[in-house]
């Protein structure tokens, strides 16, 4: 009597394992799939052809990088290209590609901004102007080196004096109650600096400026920027109890 084992093979069950022909055959249909691909349908055209499909495929990966370096261009901060090539890109851009973004909001800084206090003392030898002090050089000095930067040092002067300009005009009159609001906020912050500073006697009046300077042009480039300091000088302030810095402790308590 024949095994089960002898049945199965010999009745040719499914279960059974393929013999060596079928497993020959599947290699050759997985090359035949292989071959049937973009590169053998390339190889199957005659060679002018060949050549107008390679030229096509490169026109138009050229198209697509020049869309690209138009497009970054477009939307990329004033930077020496755009001011050189401008138009250029304005003309392929308009009006089919606009773009109403910015690849950086805000964009970056190109003026150095400083802020600069001299104070007006009352001593025992009278009265005497101080010279202008950098406020902001001070906070530089504080972050350059520092691991752990303090978040006064970096950014309170610099956002208070950014309040100031945006509820101010150019003749530094003040709209509305903000205005007001960012003037008492800088006075006390100039009366909270100058406090730790010793001058031998009582800081009577201030007096805040700013000093921009444009960011100089990189070594590369033919730009000519002129990096000479431009003065925004606020009026003499009468520093008041509210100014200082214990009236501000007291009021917080």
């Amino acid at each position: 009597m024949d095994s089960y084992d002898d049945r199965g093979s010999e009745s040719g069950n499914g279960s059974a394992e393929p013999g060596p022909d079928r497993r020959e055959e599947e290699p050759s249909a997985a090359g035949q799939a292989l071959e049937s691909g973009p590169r053998a349908r390339m190889a199957a055209l005659s060679l002018p052809y060949q050549i107008v499909a390679a030229v096509a495929l490169s026109v138009i990966g050229l198209v697509a990088c020049g869309q690209l370096v138009m497009v970054f261009l477009h939307v990329a901060p004033s930077n020496t290209l755009t001011k050189q090539h401008g138009e250029a890109v304005d003309e392929w851009v308009y009006p089919e590609f606009e773009q109403n973004w910015k690849l950086f909001a805000p964009n970056p800084l190109q003026q150095n901004i400083a802020v600069h206090v001299r104070a007006e003392i009352a001593g025992a030898d009278g009265r005497r102007t101080t010279p202008w002090m950098s406020l902001s050089g001070e906070d530089g000095k504080a972050i350059r080196g520092n691991l752990l930067p303090s978040h006064v040092h970096q950014n309170e002067l610099r956002r208070g004096w950014d309040f100031y300009l945006s509820s101010h005009d150019n003749e530094n009159r003040a709209n509305g109650l903000r205005g007001q609001l960012s003037e008492r906020y800088i006075r006390r912050i100039v009366m909270l600096r100058l406090g730790e500073h010793d001058y031998g006697g009582t800081v009577e009046r201030i007096q805040v400026r700013s000093e921009v300077r444009s960011v100089a042009a990189p070594a590369w480039s033919e730009e000519k920027i002129s990096t000479r300091p431009s003065y925004r000088v606020l009026p003499w302030w009468t520093v008041t109890p509210d100014d200082l810095p214990e009236s501000a402790e007291g009021a917080g308590k």
